[in-house]
């Protein structure tokens, strides 16, 4: 299932304020940090690389994501790893959380990328499955007690 008319767009002057208020239900935020607090860290941390876009239904922001963008040095020195996905809990179940990450994947492919990093928090109504059904596999590594997982691009 797909969600048409989902796109990743920049986030400006115009359309912060709206993004900011996007949040998932109160049983997630254990396992996401909010939009401000993910902005707030990307100005913090500009050695991490921070790639950051509102993810759109048609034209209503309706989720955002953050990745390090192969950052120079630290342990995903080089790589690819995808920091934040939140879609707005009013919009959660309709593959726009399928269709964001697909398009991410797209984009780190299109930069020569050959994997795609990602962490979670375990816990009950983790992440976990949602990253599996795409083919992340757990690399055994810990990054702050979350799961690192990878998925592997084939060579094409």
């Amino acid at each position: 299932m797909s969600s048409p008319g989902v796109h990743l767009r920049e986030i400006t002057d115009d359309n912060r304020e709206a993004v900011r208020d996007l949040h998932v239900r109160h049983d997630q935020e254990q396992f996401v940090a909010s939009v401000s607090k993910s902005l707030k860290q990307a100005a913090k941390d500009p050695e991490a690389r921070p790639w950051y876009r509102a993810v759109y239904r048609g034209d209503e922001p309706v989720g955002f994501v953050m990745l390090s963008w192969k950052p120079p040095t630290g342990p995903y020195a080089g790589r690819h790893f995808l920091w934040r996905l939140l879609i707005d809990k009013r919009y959660q179940g309709q593959g726009i959380g399928r269709e964001a990450l697909a398009q991410v994947i797209t984009l780190v492919r299109e930069d020569g990328a050959t994997e795609l990093l990602t962490s979670y928090e375990p816990g009950d109504g983790e992440p976990w499955p949602f990253y599996q059904k795409f083919g992340f596999v757990p690399t055994g590594e810990l990054d702050d007690d979350e799961i690192v997982l990878r998925l592997a691009f084939p060579d094409r």
